[in-house]
């Protein structure tokens, strides 16, 4: 993909505070582009700069090829859904999707035509003439896609606008950008602080701390291979685990305690290994119990059910292996003829040297 979004050592100061800390950051024309951390962490004000709701203290930003300096927001090839919405109760939803179309000379049939499209675009189609007020949350939300998309901008950008649905309606609105942004083929830019919202919708993320931006990659890369341990606490759950690297070459070798001696890949080091102590981490999908009968040919442990939590699809197990100091979670699935265990019953490990990976701290 083309690169439509270039950003060199953006960094933004309100007064002493330093808001984002030399970005330098490519987003790809047509993909669906994530800002993803937490509270305070500079994603959405990386947003609103983009947008030019905010001005760059130093660095260039570049918008299909065109400097973006001194360019007002409502000049920049990009349209923003506030997580608000910002619907006006008092006019229809065809007013509501129609109102950025007063400042262009366009005639009331070509005005009702765009309108038209742009709510069936949504999902909309027929509900031009019904009050803006009388909507649902989910209504609301395509109303304000609608709006955004009809003045056919180069760039979404989307400032946490599933964040008021409820767990349902949140889940069903994901499929439904996701199809829209491959219907409609241009850049979005989502701004969220939910790791699960990300990793579902997303070509490629960008999780940030502090202003920097900590890891950037695909969704699955994300959450196999996290580069350090407040990535890999972000995406997930994840067991942290000390060990030791004793050898670097093609094939990294690590000393786990509990597990022993493994030989690994160096992609399963993303953020590079040194000789000494090193922070391991295992996701507990990765892991399993050993359950009666079941044969395998990965490595296996001797453990204890030290805690179970059952979620009606999954059972989380902690469990206790001599050498290690704290539990371990694993999630299972719960197949037909698969037991939940008790605490306090002795079971087997099953584990894998792929599912190690070692993290810069």
């Amino acid at each position: 993909m083309t690169a439509l979004i270039h950003l060199t050592g953006v960094q933004k100061y309100y007064g002493d505070y330093h808001a984002l800390r030399g970005i330098d950051l490519e987003i790809r024309k047509g993909e669906f582009f994530s800002l993803l951390g937490p509270s305070g962490c500079g994603k959405t004000t990386l947003l609103r700069t983009i947008a030019g709701f905010e001005t760059v203290s130093s660095g260039t930003l570049m918008i299909d090829g065109k400097d973006m300096k001194g360019v007002p927001a409502n000049l920049r090839p990009t349209n923003m859904v506030f997580q608000s919405y910002a619907i006006f109760p008092h006019l229809s939803v065809g007013e509501n999707v129609g109102f950025g179309l007063r400042k262009y000379p366009m005639t009331k049939d070509e005005k009702a035509r765009a309108v038209g499209e742009a709510l069936e675009m949504v999902g909309l189609g027929g509900y031009g003439a019904r009050a803006a007020h009388a909507l649902s949350g989910g209504q609301r939300q395509r109303v304000a896609l609608a709006r955004a998309l009809i003045l056919k901008p180069k760039v979404l950008l989307l400032d946490e606008p599933l964040s008021a649905l409820d767990k349902k309606m949140r889940e069903q609105m994901q499929v439904e950008l996701i199809k829209l942004q491959r219907q409609v083929g241009i850049t979005f830019i989502l701004v969220t602080h939910d790791q699960e919202e990300a990793l579902v919708m997303s070509d490629r993320i960008a999780v940030m701390f502090e202003g920097e931006i900590g890891q950037l990659a695909d969704p699955e890369t994300l959450y196999r291979r996290p580069n350090s341990r407040r990535v890999a606490e972000f995406i997930g759950k994840m067991n942290f685990l000390p060990g030791e690297v004793t050898k670097l070459g093609e094939r990294i070798t690590v000393e786990v305690p509990g597990l022993g001696t493994s030989e690994i890949g160096k992609e399963q080091a993303p953020g590079g290994a040194k000789l000494g102590r090193s922070l391991i981490g295992v996701r507990p999908e990765t892991l399993a119990i050993q359950f009666e009968g079941e044969a395998t040919d990965r490595r296996v442990a001797d453990a204890t059910v030290d805690e179970v939590v059952y979620y009606g699809d999954m059972t989380y197990y902690d469990v206790r292996i001599a050498g290690i100091e704290k539990p371990l979670t694993i999630s299972m699935k719960n197949l037909i003829g698969r037991p939940v265990l008790d605490v306090g019953t002795r079971t087997r490990v099953i584990w894998d040297e792929r599912s190690l990976v070692v993290l810069a701290r």
